[in-house]
């Protein structure tokens, strides 16, 4: 049976009728002597399909008929054949929207509700971002993107992400320049907001700008917790200056102290709570809570060191603690993400802040956050520079300033265009010579996709988000200047992202990458996207980097779009989503410590973002087995991250894991309750956490999850 794939990218069974009619309204527009007769138009048709294999696009076919039709010598039916396709062409490209409006508003477009787990598109101010996202992906797709990107886009070969945001000139992620925002003053809706002179005042501007920032960018943001040291110490000071102004003389130094500690402690943990509430209740325009990293740090060289202590001491106790859902019970929240840096000074080895540690995993074993940074091997990587990749896990490269200053906050990246490379593999079967042409004609076109994404960029005023151009979150630009020399000489970053590595692998060695063999080749696979990206920094002086997407959605999109095309292959679109990055076969039984030494050797090569996990049951009771698991991370591997449950039932007040049952639904073990809308489930999706459920094949990737401790 031949199969067609469409101009959308869906396949679909050949329709020989179909055809026969397209001939027919061509014939009726010619003389009697220049149409194809009913035999004519059956050879013609019948050689076609012959010439047909498996899958052919749409329009091969159409260029099959016409060059027949040519060499039949029927030249005037030929361009009016040509002048049909051409007006249908004109008519898909009128509109392509409305049917996906309406059934967003009416919540029956199945793709979209379960496209982003952070995102509840009943809500009308989800809708909203929707709805402008359709008509913005359907203007990217028709008008602004070239057809051969769009085509291997609708094809599952690359995937353009963000192509809903693509129209206005924004970008990615950042890591926000807190420090100047808050030393020197800020600016939102026109409105001066001065340094802050307390801690509970610097707290409230931080999420102020969070809110900002993720209004006027469509990924994650981070934040460097250490500058808000100084500002406890300046409400330490004040209230030391307060109590020797109430109290005069008669009181000694230790009560002064005393009651200062007290004041201090209260005012910490109400500046804490503020960040909590305000991230979680906040809504930004794109319809979810701001994507926000807060980025824990306890480094020697910090002049605050001591007041940054206590505040990670007390995100973390909080963060444990858990937010209330409505029904008053104390859940797991998504944001903010929290990653914690694990030094010589609190990696569980006698350091002065080891109890910080221990802290952070009973938290982890409660709440999956905080991840953990290993800054004895991150320094290895990033020229000895400890710093915070973006929500999603996208990594800078290091940049020096004028001064020859490394700096990495202020700093963005521009886009991602990721890669399916288990299609190669499917394509390639099994011949290497075929599978590294083709991955070099892939990586070309990810090339000039990325280049698309940059140049949109470039010429963009500072007047579009003066939050970011204009008063510290990136830069501090003139108005009306524009933001060109933030886009070039690695100042910024532009991702390729893949995805698949394992399926892969698979298909073109017979076994997972964890085997010798497999390993040799997906190595050499990752290393060749690795000198590839390097290649286009040299010719470009543009800041690429290679990129472990965080496929959310697109584990799905890439497996489904195969399936259809090539059909059901074992271990590959069978399961219904293909594998994150570099990432271990979520089925494959390997024990933690083994998993991080893997994905480790994966991690360096993909310095542009990578982040690792391991699976793990309710260890609340085992907390020294997870810290031998963290002392581990620390000496092994950059960036890493403990999955666990987090679940509770709003029907019985169950708490500990909903399962998913056979039926793929969601569902309480105590009282088989199965309406999501009575449950409070947050699972790890792909390095960050979500709270509002996911598609068919990313739900079938967590239920296929094992543990490994």
């Amino acid at each position: 049976m031949i199969k067609v794939q469409k101009r959308d990218g869906r396949i679909v069974n050949y329709d020989r009728e179909k055809i026969v009619r397209a001939i027919q309204k061509a014939n009726a527009e010619v003389d009697a002597a220049e149409r194809a007769g009913e035999a004519l138009i059956d050879g013609i048709l019948d050689d076609v399909e012959k010439e047909c294999e498996d899958v052919v696009h749409v329009e091969s076919i159409q260029d099959m008929i016409e060059s027949r039709l040519v060499k039949q010598n029927k030249y005037t039916l030929s361009k009016k054949y040509m002048i049909y396709r051409y007006q249908r062409a004109l008519l898909r490209k009128a509109n392509t929207t409305d049917e996906s409006i309406l059934k967003l508003i009416r919540n029956e477009n199945k793709e979209l509700a379960e496209e982003n787990s952070n995102k509840n598109t009943i809500l009308a101010s989800t809708q909203r971002d929707y709805i402008a996202g359709e008509v913005s992906r359907d203007l990217t797709k028709r008008m602004l993107l070239p057809e051969r990107i769009s085509m291997a886009h609708e094809q599952g070969a690359i995937h353009f992400h963000d192509a809903d945001y693509f129209v206005q000139p924004i970008f990615n992620c950042c890591l926000i320049n807190i420090a100047d925002m808050l030393d020197n003053g800020t600016v939102m809706n026109e409105k001066m907001i001065e340094s802050p002179k307390s801690f509970q005042v610097a707290c409230t501007v931080m999420t102020q700008i969070i809110a900002a920032v993720a209004s006027n960018q469509y990924g994650g943001q981070s934040v460097d917790m250490r500058h808000l040291g100084k500002y406890l110490r300046k409400s330490s000071n004040k209230f030391h200056r307060q109590i020797r102004e109430e109290f005069g003389d008669s009181l000694d130094n230790e009560a002064v102290e005393k009651m200062a500690r007290i004041r201090l402690r209260d005012e910490l943990k109400s500046g804490v709570q503020t960040i909590q509430y305000q991230i979680n209740t906040l809504m930004t325009t794109n319809g979810q809570a701001p994507f926000v990293t807060l980025f824990l740090r306890l480094d020697d060289e910090d002049e605050y060191i001591d007041e940054n202590a206590l505040i990670v001491e007390e995100i973390l106790r909080q963060r444990l603690e858990g937010i209330k859902n409505e029904a008053g019970v104390y859940v797991t929240p998504a944001f903010p993400k929290l990653i914690y840096v694990l030094d010589e000074n609190n990696c569980l080895k006698g350091g002065k802040y080891d109890y910080i540690t221990k802290l952070a995993v009973r938290c982890s074993s409660k709440r999956m956050y905080p991840d953990y940074i290993s800054a004895k091997k991150m320094k290895e990587n990033y020229e000895g520079n400890v710093f915070s990749c973006m929500g999603c896990r996208s990594f800078l490269s290091p940049w020096k300033d004028e001064n020859g200053e490394y700096k990495f906050e202020g700093r963005f990246n521009q886009g991602v265009v990721s890669l399916n490379l288990p299609q190669i593999g499917i394509l390639a079967k099994g011949d290497e010579e075929v599978f590294w042409k083709l991955l070099d004609e892939r990586l070309a076109i990810c090339f000039e996709a990325l280049m698309c994404r940059h140049k949109a960029l470039e010429g963009t005023l500072s007047d579009v988000s003066p939050i970011h151009w204009q008063y510290g979150a990136i830069a501090r630009l003139p108005k009306g200047a524009k933001i060109d020399p933030l886009l070039h000489d690695g100042y910024s970053t532009i991702s390729l992202g893949y995805i698949g590595i394992y399926e892969m692998t698979k298909l073109m060695k017979g076994v997972s990458h964890t085997d010798p063999v497999g390993e040799e080749f997906a190595l050499r696979v990752m290393n060749r996207m690795k000198e590839a990206v390097e290649c286009w920094k040299e010719e470009t002086g543009l800041g690429f980097g290679l990129y472990g997407t965080p496929a959310e959605s697109l584990c799905y999109r890439f497996a489904r779009i195969d399936r259809e095309r090539f059909g059901l292959i074992e271990n590959v679109t069978d399961k219904g989503y293909y594998t994150n990055s570099y990432h271990v076969d979520v089925r494959e039984k390997i024990d933690a410590f083994s998993k991080f030494t893997f994905e480790s050797q994966f991690q360096k090569i993909s310095s542009g973002g990578a982040i690792s996990y391991v699976e793990v049951p309710n260890m609340a009771k085992n907390l020294e087995a997870m810290e031998e698991v963290v002392k581990f991370i620390y000496d092994n591997i950059q960036y890493a991250e403990f999955n666990t449950k987090s679940d509770y039932c709003q029907e019985c007040g169950f708490d500990g894991e909903i399962i998913i049952n056979e039926d793929m639904e969601w569902e309480c073990p105590q009282c088989h309750n199965k309406d999501k809308d009575k449950m409070n489930v947050t699972r790890r999706t792909c390095g960050y956490l979500g709270e509002n459920f996911w598609n068919a094949g990313k739900t079938k990737e967590i239920k296929s999850r094992v543990l490994h401790l």
